[in-house]
């Protein structure tokens, strides 16, 4: 989950492609994952005419809880770095895509929103700034070395108006779950590239704590009407806003 302090490691596209299908049923069958996903959507609240992009997009599950909220016009934009959790991505997208065709003929309503994926850096996006209208990312400020400038980037990029929305895990502070620390901590290291825990001055988990810390707040500058809220026993944070 946290490639190295300086600059995502060199190997870290080529980790995340090789374990693309098992990352991709842990994205959406795993524990709670729904539930994330539907409160980062739910956040979001795009409108339905809306242009989404989502950084760190993964294999696109957060596509289909995205899409649910846009109509017809709206557009759903997938980035990542990685090209074959892409690949698994754009296969998914098609099954959808088929899924929602066989509805519309036997009589059945989808959105009808469009979706695309490109390969691209989350803190320079590949995008015009008059063609976004908000954007989100689950589980990828932690592993920027830093986050806080890319949500600011993404601030400019959906403009004034524009919405953010975040999805993060990190170490609990209540009191009842914290025994439950040391397991996440082995999580953390558990999902990052190898290398990355003798590249750091400090632990994964507490880089990846420091850096959701370090957007959230990033998120809270730029935005009016800030909603915040924890879930899992306070390790999954979501925050989303309006930009000012």
């Amino acid at each position: 989950m946290v490639p190295s302090r300086d600059r995502p490691d060199p190997s870290a596209p080529e980790f995340y492609t090789r374990i693309a299908r098992a990352y991709d049923a842990l994205a959406r069958r795993g524990p709670f994952v729904a539930t994330l996903r539907r409160a980062l959507a739910d956040a979001l609240d795009p409108a339905t005419n809306a242009t989404v992009v989502e950084f760190g997009c993964g294999t696109g599950a957060n596509r289909p809880y995205v899409e649910d909220r846009l109509g017809a016009d709206g557009t759903y934009v997938g980035v990542d770095f990685a090209p074959g959790v892409l690949h698994v991505a754009r296969e998914r997208g098609r099954e959808r895509e088929r899924e929602r065709d066989e509805g519309d003929r036997d009589g059945g309503s989808g959105t009808g929103a469009a979706g695309h994926f490109v390969r691209g850096d989350a803190t320079r996006p590949p995008l015009r700034p008059d063609a976004v209208d908000a954007c989100c990312g689950a589980f990828v400020v932690g592993m920027l070395p830093e986050p806080a400038a890319a949500v600011r980037e993404w601030a400019d990029l959906v403009g004034p108006g524009g919405r953010i929305a975040l999805l993060d895990l990190a170490r609990t502070t209540r009191s009842g779950w914290r025994a439950l620390n040391p397991a996440f901590d082995l999580f953390v290291r558990a999902g990052s590239p190898p290398g990355t825990a003798k590249s750091l001055e400090l632990s994964p988990a507490t880089v990846q704590d420091e850096r959701v810390a370090a957007a959230h707040r990033a998120l809270r500058e730029a935005c009016a009407d800030v909603e915040y809220r924890t879930l899992l026993g306070g390790f999954a944070r979501v925050s989303a806003g309006t930009v000012e």
